[in-house]
């Protein structure tokens, strides 16, 4: 079989062939080169970025691993002084808690501090209780959602001997539709509003937090008692809420 004839180049194919050649190997020096620079300026700063990028993501790592387990630790150091509380071992409960307060911080030594104010509203220490909801309160380091509750909680242990306009001013901020603390704060501001004669505010408050359905029912039927009491008619349909209350004694258990 005959071999096809190849076409034989032109003197300025080939020229242009040989160029083409020495063009790429003189753009391959000329890369070499640059990178050889590159690495001779800027590689032993980049190495040692990366080195520094390395331990610094292993020490977050390790304090992200302690961290964990600081919690877990507190996490079940607090589930065994409930456990204790629940068997009625409240010193045994109020000891473990005060240690856990006592090397914890934030949302963990907040969760100690109450549940030791908890145990002394069971043991009617109660002056020991606000002193312990005060000082979550006050904290800065607490977690938003722990100071609001232990603010609550010592206006609600206190009230009897605060000044009505404390409670207000205290609790005000909290006593709005869209609160989380709405129900709880609402009802100790109307409360702090009846005891100041103004019962229409406090009317007005106990109704809106009558028919705040994200409210618990039990607190909105105290509330709804309240205003009540106050001239506030809190049942927007009557016959609705009638139903309801037909439901409830037909559901609740015969004694």
């Amino acid at each position: 079989m005959a071999l096809t004839p190849t076409k034989k180049k032109s003197p300025e194919e080939e020229k242009a062939a040989q160029d083409e050649v020495l063009m790429r190997e003189i753009d391959d020096a000329v890369r070499e080169d640059q990178y050889r620079e590159f690495g001779q300026k800027y590689g032993t700063p980049l190495i040692v970025l990366v080195v520094l990028g390395l331990l610094a993501f292993g020490g977050y790592l390790f304090w992200d691993g302690q961290r964990e387990a600081a919690m877990e630790a507190s996490s079940e150091a607090l589930t065994a002084a409930l456990d204790q509380a629940e068997a009625g071992n409240f010193d045994s409960a109020s000891a473990s808690a005060a240690a856990l307060a006592g090397d914890s911080e934030g949302g963990a030594k907040a969760a100690a501090m109450l549940m030791q104010a908890g145990i002394a509203m069971d043991q009617d220490r109660v002056a020991d209780a606000v002193e312990l909801y005060a000082q979550v309160a006050a904290d800065e380091g607490t977690p938003p959602v722990l100071r609001d509750l232990a603010l609550i909680r010592e206006m609600s242990a206190s009230f009897d001997t605060r000044d009505p306009s404390e409670v207000i001013e205290r609790l005000g901020p909290l006593a709005v539709p869209g609160n989380p603390w709405f129900g709880s704060a609402g009802e100790l501001v109307a409360m702090a509003y009846a005891e100041q004669g103004n019962s229409e505010q406090a009317g007005t408050l106990f109704g809106e937090i009558a028919r705040n359905e994200d409210i618990p029912e039990t607190l909105r039927a105290r509330a709804r008692q309240m205003a009540g009491l106050m001239g506030v008619d809190a049942i927007e349909d009557a016959d609705e809420f009638m139903a309801q209350q037909e439901a409830g004694a037909n559901t609740a258990p015969q004694q």
